[in-house]
């Protein structure tokens, strides 16, 4: 297992660490549900240093990233990013990701899940046949996410960039607790609000910033957190997790982010003809969102049925949402079945347990 450079931090605070994609994680330190109520209520900070990074430099650098990614890449000025997707010969999602433009038609920064760093580079280096400049910069760069409704104003004396005025999906590069040339975003994966900071671990940085922090928040109670509460935080949202709710059979019309997938680009990306074949036909199963009606917790993989015990679909991810005090879910159905208030069963240990689609994010 690789570990990141705050791994020690983690031990020292009795984090429950376990393996995810090829990493030693915290999963929880207080428990999941304390710190689900941290990042909602106040603030939390999450080591998410697993991710992957590259950075496409050059005048083709955007006609790449337009050539495999399913947004519009071309509307990004400098310091903003956006949310896309890498699709494949058949529609499906190789992966989500983030594209950071650090300089307009030059040079861009993109972050992919850490169980697709390896898949998404050769895919990207397989369709780079105008000598783009790229680099794999995942193994020496930091990621820390800063989340909840006070993470700005907690964090506001260790840098000068206003945090509390930095705009959704928009980033500056920065000093940060003393430490150069950070990168510090204004996204999360947990619609709490805060920001996600990007850095080199030079000179013992990683301790540097990891310790600011915590001293920037004694008073108002930081915790840290593990991957357990932003799975809970980002289902509360609706937010899709790779290999659960997308991966590489589902298409970004079925998993409602049509609204990332520019059909009309004048640079056609990877699948896109497939994909509006796809829209004008009609897809025929949907990403839904539902709350159980009966007690039961669903799933990864539990079949969802109807009303006859026929199954309709699958539950992709499943919890009981600790803001909400109830159990959700997201899950692929067919068509038919996917309008709000439709009521749909899941099947817990052979029982079929009520529940009904709700609208997303969860209420």
């Amino acid at each position: 297992m690789k570990n990141t450079p705050f791994t020690e931090k983690h031990l020292a605070l009795g984090a429950k660490m376990a393996e995810f994609a090829g990493y030693n994680m915290p999963i929880s330190y207080t428990g999941i549900n304390d710190e689900h109520f941290a990042v909602r209520n106040n603030a939390g900070i999450f080591d998410v240093s697993h991710m992957g990074e590259f950075i496409l430099k050059g005048e083709n650098a955007l006609d790449l990233i337009q050539r495999v990614t399913s947004n519009d890449a071309s509307k990004l000025v400098n310091g903003q990013a956006q949310y896309s997707c890498l699709t494949n010969n058949n529609g499906g999602i190789i992966d989500d990701l983030l594209i950071y433009c650090i300089e307009q038609n030059q040079t861009y920064m993109l972050v992919v899940n850490a169980s697709n760093i390896e898949k998404d580079w050769n895919w990207i280096v397989a369709h780079n046949t105008a000598n783009v400049e790229a680099h794999n910069i995942s193994d020496k760069t930091c990621l820390l996410a800063i989340q909840g409704p006070n993470a700005c104003k907690i964090l506001e004396a260790l840098t000068t960039t206003n945090l509390q005025n930095l705009k959704y999906y928009t980033f500056e590069k920065n000093t940060f607790a003393g430490v150069e040339n950070v990168l510090i975003s204004a996204t999360g994966y947990t619609g709490a609000g805060g920001i996600e900071i990007y850095f080199e671990d030079k000179n013992d940085d990683a301790n540097k910033i990891w310790d600011a922090i915590f001293e920037a928040g004694k008073t108002s109670n930081i915790k840290p957190c593990g991957l357990g509460a932003r799975d809970t935080l980002r289902l509360e949202m609706g937010y899709c997790l790779y290999g659960n709710d997308i991966d590489d059979t589902t298409s970004p019309l079925e998993a409602g982010l049509g609204w990332i997938t520019k059909l009309k680009k004048t640079t056609p990306f990877t699948s896109q003809e497939k994909l509006a074949g796809q829209k004008a036909a009609g897809i025929t199963r949907k990403l839904i969102g539902f709350e159980m009606l009966e007690r039961g917790i669903p799933r990864h993989d539990y079949k969802i049925v109807d009303a006859e015990g026929k199954e309709i679909g699958k539950v992709t991810s499943g919890t009981q949402a600790p803001s909400l005090n109830k159990a959700i879910g997201l899950g692929y159905v067919t068509l038919e079945n996917a309008s709000v208030d439709t009521e749909i069963f899941i099947n817990i240990r052979d029982k079929n347990i009520k529940a009904k689609v709700v609208k997303i994010p969860f209420e």
